[in-house]
């Protein structure tokens, strides 16, 4: 196995199980590893530290796997750490209202690069690390002995591939090829998703708790759902007894799947308004027309996908809650969110009062969202918690 050693005093880190060493912290390279081969990690005094993937043309050149020596990085290993992540979410896997979940998320499961969702009878499989591309036919074994799906399709298509030498891939990997519509459910409510030709994996299924904690604020209330994606928000506001939901998304695909969806679950269509538009710009149209609603939900995609974008997130942040705020009426529910790990929750705070202050309308605070369970934050990797939200009244 070859060696990367670490510069002195870069070894803290590793002591404190974080999984990442930047390629600025080694010090030597004995030998030539491929991309994705295993690799053993030794302290400047020659200790040994742990195993990883390396990676020579990325900017995190190792990924850690393993910090015990005795413990060697085969088979066996991928299926001891998938059967543990799978035993982490048996609860979930038996909720007779909800079949749909992420069962492997990457570092947070100690399988860097490696993210598996559920939707009913199929998984989605997502490897974002050249070293799990390398051990792709292992695990796919692995997740069928535990998992027995009726099929497992290839979600490899996310940018962080490139900074992996790695194309991007997408496909049948075993078993039935999805039909255009799979059923899952959650929180008891009905979804058919497109997990071949959907946005990311085919599903948010990090907004599950969310969406029902917000629902409870809907009954009786003209809600506004913006990037509403498939109508997961407004499903569940829907179900909840709201008088009215505006659904507001740019993507043709979203707003064909949300009214499928709303069918499927039989809202009727005097409960809900469905519009193809730039978010931004249709809320401005709503202002012009002195439309305004009783709840309004911003969850946009990601803005800020680095630390370099953070200036340019800030001021999108800070417009599109701006707006929101500006069509809530007096003692109105805003639930906005942030899906960008570059952003903290103390930063999307402060960004929150600059929108209130240049909307002229103060703001409390009455709840904070977070990612759910089956998303969960390594004590040790805080860049894994990324979805943040705040449930604010605006007055």
């Amino acid at each position: 196995m070859i060696d990367v050693v670490l510069k002195k005093g870069k070894e803290k880190a590793v002591h404190q199980k974080h999984p990442w060493i930047f390629s600025g912290a080694i010090d030597k390279v004995k030998g030539n590893p491929l991309n994705g081969e295993v690799i053993r990690v030794l302290a400047a005094d020659q200790s040994f530290l742990g195993y990883g993937y390396y990676n020579g043309q990325s900017r995190v050149a190792v990924r850690l796997l393993e910090w015990e020596e005795d413990n060697i990085i085969d088979k066996a290993w991928y299926h001891s750490r998938l059967k543990n992540a799978i035993a982490s979410r048996a609860h979930l896997l038996s909720d007779l209202e909800t079949n749909t979940c992420r069962l492997v998320f990457s570092e947070a499961d100690y399988l860097p690069g490696l993210i598996v969702d559920k939707y009913a009878d199929y998984l989605s499989l997502q490897i974002l690390s050249a070293g799990m591309e390398n051990v792709k036919a292992e695990l796919i074994e692995i997740l069928i002995a535990e998992l027995n799906p009726v099929g497992i399709f290839d979600k490899s298509d996310a940018n962080a591939r490139t900074h992996e030498n790695l194309e991007v891939s997408q496909g049948l990997l075993w078993g039935a090829t999805p039909p255009e519509f799979i059923e899952v459910k959650e929180n008891g409510v009905r979804y058919h998703i497109n997990i071949a030709d959907g946005q990311k994996s085919g599903f948010y299924c990090d907004q599950r708790d969310n969406r029902e904690i917000l629902a409870a604020y809907t009954k009786d209330k003209e809600v506004l759902d913006c990037f509403c994606y498939s109508g997961g928000f407004t499903l569940n506001s829907l179900k909840h007894g709201a008088k009215h939901v505006t659904s507001v998304d740019s993507s043709a695909l979203a707003i064909e799947t949300l009214k499928h969806n709303l069918g499927l679950n039989g809202f009727m269509e005097h409960q809900q308004t469905s519009i193809q538009s730039d978010v931004n710009k249709q809320l401005r149209s709503f202002k012009e027309d002195g439309k305004t609603f009783d709840v309004i939900i911003l969850d946009p995609p990601k803005y800020a996908p680095s630390r370099s974008a953070l200036d340019r997130a800030a001021r999108a942040y800070k417009d599109l809650n701006r707006l929101g705020m500006l069509l809530l009426k007096s003692g109105g529910i805003l639930a906005t969110y942030s899906c960008s790990g570059a952003v903290d929750l103390e930063t999307f705070k402060q960004i929150i009062a600059w929108a209130a202050l240049d909307a002229g309308r103060e703001v409390q605070i009455i709840k904070q969202f977070h990612q759910p369970e089956d998303h969960p934050i390594r004590i040790s990797f805080p860049e894994g918690e990324y979805l943040k939200g705040l449930l604010l009244r605006v007055l």
